[in-house]
């Protein structure tokens, strides 16, 4: 096989890795609003469906991940082809751990199966479940197109998913001390909102992937470059309860 050939091939492969994971993440897209939907009315088969579901998600995640080792093995990438290689393999991870938590939500819908919760605690599922989806979606956009700009914008979005979040712990416990859930359905809540949180985080880690892909950048490198700034100017401190050399 000539050179040529040989690159014709790895780029090939590329576009397909880079493909499937995008066809990957638009399912979990598509999954958080189901798995909200499920947990709202408490349908038991759905739950089942969606659990069940996560093995191809398992399934998928993981093949990509040997493709992308093998392209490390077998074509050595360098720069930004090298980039694309290694943003890819993280990401697999990222897809199957958001897999998981919609799993979790609908396994936390089977333990509160009979128990309702009030308008105020639905609601506040609702939005998060909703930006949750729309941190996803503006997580899977950005690596589809390779929008270095729409991917940083992300983390600034999960911090109104991280305040919904705190919004409804809050409710949960007025709605346990009012004695309109029990402590199990209030504990189960408490995690579920959790979840969402989580979802929220890692579609800013794929953001930070798809930088790292187009620019280079890690968020690593911010904590370093102040540390150094610091150091330069002689006010760099020590971690609590420490001393100095």
């Amino acid at each position: 096989m000539t050179m040529e050939e040989t690159r014709k091939l790895f780029h090939k492969d590329l576009s397909e890795v880079h493909q499937e994971l995008v066809r990957v993440a638009a399912g979990i897209v598509e999954s958080i609003p189901r798995c909200t939907t499920i947990l709202l009315e408490q349908d038991l088969t759905g739950a089942e469906t969606m659990i069940l579901a996560d093995d191809d998600v398992d399934r998928r995640t993981h093949e990509l991940e040997q493709r992308c080792i093998q392209i490390l093995a077998l074509q050595a990438p360098v720069a930004s082809d090298l980039r694309q290689v290694v943003a890819a393999l993280k990401m697999c991870a990222e897809l199957e751990r958001s897999g998981d938590l919609v799993v979790n939500i609908c396994k936390a819908a089977r333990r509160i199966y009979g128990h309702d919760f009030d308008p105020r605690l639905r609601g506040l599922v609702v939005k998060m479940s909703e930006q949750a989806r729309q941190l996803f979606s503006e997580a899977t956009s950005s690596y589809a197109t390779g929008d270095a700009a729409r991917a940083a914008a992300i983390d600034d979005m999960d911090a109104f998913l991280d305040d919904l979040q705190r919004q409804f712990i809050q409710a949960v416990l007025e709605s346990h001390s009012a004695g309109r859930i029990d402590l199990q359905v209030a504990i189960q809540l408490a995690v579920v909102a959790r979840f969402y949180e989580r979802l929220g985080d890692h579609a800013v880690n794929i953001g930070e992937k798809v930088r790292f892909e187009i620019t280079g950048w890690l968020p690593e490198h911010s904590g370093a470059d102040r540390f150094r700034q610091r150091r330069s100017e002689g006010t760099t401190s020590h971690p609590a309860g420490g001393e100095s050399a």
